[in-house]
């Protein structure tokens, strides 16, 4: 989560050799718990988004600051890109991310920032996506930050997956109103920083989608900040922005 200071500072994220997002195709059947968060986030909608934008600004104190703007459509996985390349110049890059083979070393870890910053937008619906994960549910668990108890659910990445960081856990804290209130993350193998505690909260309405705009915690005991900020959608058949509120 911590491997480079250009590319994917705050990184929890497993790609698990399914085609990302909307036009995946799943070979098993999604857990219900995760279909019932997801519904929650505003999953059974995102065939009305045409695009959403919106910038992922994160900082551990003392160890990594950075902030990059996304563009993406979800039906045809068009991806732009604003922000440092790893020189820290601005650039601005858009690609297919079905195309990703055939694009340069740069684009491709532009790419694995993409990914990192897409989970921390929309986790619940990656949590369904990603049938490789197993996913569970435990009643009333204290949270792991300040006093309180939420319903836990357990996202767990299979060790022997493809992708970037195999056996990742996320543990999200499900409050009575479906939505995440805070969050445990556990890096798989050896890979830094081990844990993450993060707040989910600042939730806005982007069109369908529920965001939560704000993630405020601890990685490896260190100060930790991320924002999800200047959120807007398109919905289908429009070509005018709609800011979250």
């Amino acid at each position: 989560m911590l491997k480079s200071r250009w590319n994917a500072a705050i990184r929890p994220f497993v790609v698990v050799g399914i085609v990302l997002f909307a036009v995946a195709v799943w070979a098993q059947t999604p857990s219900p718990v995760a279909q019932e968060l997801a519904k929650t986030y505003g999953i059974d909608s995102l065939d009305k988004i045409q695009a959403i934008r919106y910038t992922w600004s994160g900082e551990v104190v003392g160890l990594f600051k950075a902030s990059r703007t996304w563009e993406w459509e979800p039906k045809t996985n068009k991806v732009t890109y604003e922000g440092p390349d790893k020189d820290g110049k601005p650039t601005k890059v858009t690609y297919l991310r079905s195309e990703l083979g055939s694009q340069s070393d740069a684009v491709k870890k532009i790419d694995s920032g993409f990914i990192n910053d897409n989970y921390w937008l929309i986790f619940p619906f990656h949590a369904y996506w990603d049938t490789s994960a197993t996913v569970t549910r435990t009643a009333m668990q204290k949270l792991p930050q300040g006093t309180g108890s939420a319903d836990l659910v357990q996202v767990k990445y299979p060790s022997e997956a493809g992708g970037y960081t195999p056996g990742d856990t996320w543990e999200l804290y499900v409050g009575k109103d479906h939505r995440v209130e805070q969050m445990a993350f556990h890096h798989g193998g050896n890979a830094k920083p081990s844990l993450v505690l993060a707040t989910w909260s600042g939730y806005k309405k982007a069109g369908p989608l529920l965001i939560s705009t704000e993630h405020r915690g601890s990685a490896d005991g260190k100060p930790f900040h991320l924002t999800i900020t200047n959120v807007a959608v398109k919905l289908v058949g429009s070509d005018r922005w709609v800011s979250a509120q």
